[in-house]
């Protein structure tokens, strides 16, 4: 509807132009708003202030000639007004909102998704967490975000790729390996001194005795080194298939696993390293190897290769995204722990070193979860390895709540997770409020077949001119809006928008449903109010779906 207006405004600019009421046939893009007063109308634009220089004409002046040239042939408008210094308000004639509905049935699962995309290439990488301990809670709002992301950015034509990149060389793996050596040396009878640098959670005594249970003492006969590599190795990967064990209960599958490992032992680093050398966008300077950044707006240069000749994990993240890019894609977006705020401008720089548009590198910074039970802090310690893990989290409300709940606020907010909360069957359950309304509607269809009123689904003739009531008309427009919040949603990367529309949508249902009866004694109106719901389910199964949600029949 919104676009609607749009063209009509257009189209009256052009007329009014031709007919002389506009010197200037130069006309800005045209912003159509909902006000957010009702009484103001059902949008609004702006366009005459805007215009004003151009045309050297006062706002009013303007918003005459536009008015005056207005072609509605549709019949969409009721009426219009000139508000303030030149606003023009649009009121929709309630006639024009039912056949919204009959866009929502015709597009089914598709309804609100659009080609913005192109089919251009984008890569969502997100968790990407070191192979080191299990996911935790802040993990799980990551990895609810980036697989969001991903999948709104799919259903608005982009081709879509999501991967997890491995962390399993440098300094945090040996730490691990040497770890889990320490409490195996442990259960060989030795008093074992250990570090507070070390991970200290059970886990790391169930991998040591994992090992010992296969391998008795045969470490101590290797060298301490070759025993720690082994203990690294192995722990790495048995935390790796229980971190995809966990995503996959949490709903999430990549498209690919990337190791960067692979980057060393396929000499991608050093070739990334040697690149950069020959177009002099790297130094020496005290024997180390220093990256440029700040030629490419960073505040300090960084250090891609140390004195002793190792590399930093700056210098195989270089390799990872001059990877990505060249395997094609459009767009690379980063999917990371808001503590990693300072790492966006050195990335950033790099990318744009490497002679690709800044802007085709994205990063979403997810911001702490706050974890309670029944309002009060769940506490945790992740030096001492006492936390939450996301399968706990899963295990206990299940998968719905929380991936629905880490998506009610915006990634850059941090955000109270209740556990007691998340379990009730009431509307104070966010998710349990939104899925109930696919529930609700499903039990209308079940009564209303029971009762023979309908043949499943199956509407015939339905008559949405019937719709008259204010509530249901709030609902239709609701309905309108929803392409528009995906949209939104995927150009500016926030999966909260949909969960926000969900939301909102699922309160002008309940108040509809507690106010008028859907299955009436009038054939007519019941077939067009269960039209109208059938819609609305459409919707929220549709919006539930991107959320990776699912839409219950039955509650």
């Amino acid at each position: 509807m919104k676009q609607r207006v749009r063209e009509i405004i257009e189209a009256a600019l052009v007329r009014a132009h031709e007919a002389g009421a506009l010197p200037s046939r130069e006309f800005p893009p045209i912003l159509v708003e909902e006000p957010r007063v009702e009484a103001h109308g059902d949008f609004s634009t702006n366009v005459a202030m805007v215009m004003a220089k151009i045309q050297k004409m006062a706002p009013r002046k303007i918003a005459e000639g536009i008015i005056d040239h207005l072609a509605d042939p549709g019949g969409v408008l009721l009426r219009t007004e000139i508000a303030g210094p030149g606003f023009i308000n649009f009121f929709i004639a309630p006639a024009a909102w039912p056949p919204v509905l009959e866009e929502v049935h015709e597009a089914g699962d598709r309804y609100g998704a659009s080609a913005m995309g192109g089919g251009r290439k984008v890569q969502v990488e997100f968790v990407s967490a070191n192979p080191t301990g299990p996911l935790h809670v802040g993990h799980g709002r990551g990895a609810a975000v980036g697989d969001t992301v991903a999948n709104i950015l799919a259903f608005c034509g982009f081709d879509v790729r999501k991967e997890y990149y491995i962390n399993d060389s440098g300094r945090q793996i040996r730490t691990l390996g040497r770890s889990v050596f320490l409490r195996y040396t442990e259960l060989l009878g030795r008093t074992v001194s250990f570090p507070e640098d070390c991970y200290q959670g059970d886990y790391i005594r169930e991998l040591a005795g994992a090992i010992h249970e296969d391998r008795g003492d045969e470490l101590e006969k290797e060298t301490e080194e070759a025993a720690v590599a082994y203990c690294a190795r192995r722990a790495a990967r048995e935390i790796l298939s229980g971190i995809e064990a966990d995503l996959e209960v949490f709903g999430i599958r990549f498209d690919r696993w990337f190791s960067e490992q692979s980057l060393f032992d396929e000499g991608r680093v050093d070739g990334a390293i040697a690149d950069l050398k020959d177009r002099d966008i790297l130094y020496e300077k005290d024997g180390a190897l220093w990256f440029r950044t700040t030629d490419h707006g960073d505040e300090k240069d960084r250090v891609v290769v140390r004195g002793n000749g190792q590399t930093t994990y700056f210098a195989s993240d270089i390799a990872y995204h001059r990877d990505k890019f060249g395997r094609g894609f459009h767009r690379v977006i980063d999917v990371w722990g808001a503590d990693h705020h300072g790492y966006v401008a050195r990335m950033s720089a790099a990318v744009e070193a490497m002679g690709i548009e800044r802007e085709r590198f994205g990063v979403i910074l997810v911001h702490l979860v706050n974890l309670l039970r029944a309002g009060r802090p769940v506490a945790m310690s992740t030096r001492a390895g006492e936390f939450v893990t996301l399968r706990e989290v899963v295990d206990e409300v299940g998968r719905d709540a929380a991936r629905f709940i880490f998506l009610t606020r915006h990634y850059e907010s941090p955000l109270d997770f209740d556990l007691e909360l998340a379990k009730q069957k009431t509307n104070d359950n966010p998710v349990y409020y939104v899925q109930y309304v696919h529930a609700r509607i499903s039990s209308i269809f079940a009564k209303g077949e029971e009762e023979g009123t309908i043949a499943g689904d199956d509407l015939t003739s339905p008559n949405p001119d019937l719709l008259t009531e204010p509530e249901e008309i709030a609902l239709i427009k609701a309905l309108s809006r929803y392409p528009e919040a995906v949209e939104n949603s995927a150009a500016l990367l926030e999966p909260h928008r949909v969960a926000y529309f969900l939301m909102s949508l699922a309160t002008l249902f309940h108040a509809y449903y507690n106010k008028h009866r859907v299955l009436t004694e009038t054939a007519d109106l019941t077939r067009a109010r269960l039209y109208l719901v059938l819609a609305v389910r459409k919707v929220i199964r549709n919006g539930l779906s991107l959320l990776g949600v699912s839409a219950p029949d039955k509650m």
